[in-house]
């Protein structure tokens, strides 16, 4: 994780929130030697808002297990 001064910090804003955003945090620290931790706030999700997982089966491939559970 990268720190930056806190001088760095208001002249590249916009740089270090895209920075956040992207590697999870930013710290800055000042010249008094205390640190803060910039990251991005996450909204709040769906709890069935789930990533996928690609499993490499085609649409025929799904239909027979479907087809198959269903005669159980």
């Amino acid at each position: 994780m990268e720190t930056f001064t806190y001088s760095e910090a208001r002249q590249k804003l916009a740089k270090l929130l895209d920075k956040a955003k992207k590697e999870g945090s930013v710290l800055i620290k000042r010249r008094d030697g205390s640190v803060f931790e910039l990251r991005p706030v996450n909204g709040k999700k769906s709890p069935l808002d789930v990533k996928g997982v690609d499993l490499g089966l085609n649409s025929k491939e799904i239909s027979e297990i479907l087809r198959e559970i269903r005669e159980r």
